[in-house]
């Protein structure tokens, strides 16, 4: 049976945590005046589902970038861990955009940005590793159930 080589999936896995982390804790206060003095749109889900999902979904990125890291040429690892780090750093401004500075209707381009660098990672993913490509679909599916839920915002809200 062939061993998994742990120390690059933890690195992935612990950095897009983190990155979630920091984002977490710069907004938390931001939070809680949006879920009592912003109207959402409907099929907007409880607050308590955001932060296992974000878990789940950032694990699920730092897996496949590692699976990616670990599988494809060294041109192509710097293709894909560029994407990565990219769509890395817009996530995480997203949520400063939207939560503490309240600027939805920049906030709603910007994951509009995201959620293409996000398709242009899942397609280079999975021209490396069919895997890790399909391990960022959720990823994608709920970047867009958020670009709705953005969207919405903004309209409810202006």
């Amino acid at each position: 049976m062939k061993r998994l080589p742990w120390k690059p999936y933890a690195f992935w896995i612990l950095l897009t945590e983190a990155v979630g982390g920091v984002a977490a804790l710069l907004i938390r206060t931001d939070t809680e005046l949006y879920r009592t003095a912003v109207e959402k749109p409907p099929l907007s889900p409880p607050a308590i589902l955001f932060p296992i999902v974000w878990t789940i979904l950032y694990a699920l990125m730092g897996f496949g970038i590692a699976r990616v890291r670990q599988n494809a040429d060294p041109r192509e690892q710097k293709i894909c861990t560029g994407i990565y780090l990219a769509q890395l750093v817009m996530n995480f401004f997203w949520s400063i955009l939207f939560f503490k500075l309240r600027a939805f209707g920049v906030a709603f381009y910007w994951l509009v940005g995201l959620w293409a660098l996000i398709l242009w990672m899942v397609v280079r993913f999975s021209r490396t590793d069919r895997p890790a490509g399909l391990l960022q679909i959720p990823y994608l599916l709920w970047v867009t159930f958020a670009g709705y839920l953005n969207l919405g915002v903004w309209i409810l809200n202006r």
